[in-house]
């Protein structure tokens, strides 16, 4: 169980900090939730405990853990299906693991992929979305600003 202050990774959601532990009523039941502020995105979500880490909830990674991330952002870019319709579900289930590795690989393949040929309007979306996903980390673990992380992602690609 994380307690209150911890930094946290919310797969789909993004880097946050535990605000509170709270008591809720759900259908006559009372359930515990983290309370989470996901600053990057000006949101505040509920997170139920007891299913926390089967959705994938983890701490951040440290800055001990950035030159690997930084790696993987300067490898080339994987292999693709040429349907973008394979390629955006492939990329999806990457970013649903919630794990960094995964969540930089896929803004890597999308970042290389639209300097090639410009990105459907469904993968800019992704893109966006995967890329505000690490950067909030990267911005939580490294106390950065969200654009000094989006410059950190920039130049490591």
């Amino acid at each position: 169980m994380f307690q209150v202050g911890e930094k946290i990774a919310y797969p789909m959601y993004g880097a946050g900090t535990i605000t509170d532990i709270v008591e809720k009523e759900v259908l006559g039941e009372i359930h515990k939730y983290y309370d989470v502020n996901l600053p990057h995105s000006k949101m505040t979500v509920l997170i139920p405990v007891e299913s926390s880490a089967r959705v994938g909830v983890r701490r951040i990674i440290t800055a001990e853990d950035f030159p690997a991330v930084f790696k993987l952002l300067g490898e080339e870019a994987e292999t693709m299906p040429a349907n973008w319709n394979r390629r955006y579900r492939l990329n999806m289930d990457r970013l649903k693991t919630g794990q960094i590795e995964e969540v930089a690989s896929v803004v890597r393949n999308l970042v290389r992929s639209d300097r090639k040929k410009a990105l459907s309007t469904g993968e800019k979306k992704l893109l966006g979305t995967a890329k505000q996903i690490l950067e909030s980390e990267l911005m939580l673990a490294g106390n950065y600003t969200m654009e000094e992380a989006d410059e950190l992602v920039e130049s490591h690609i």
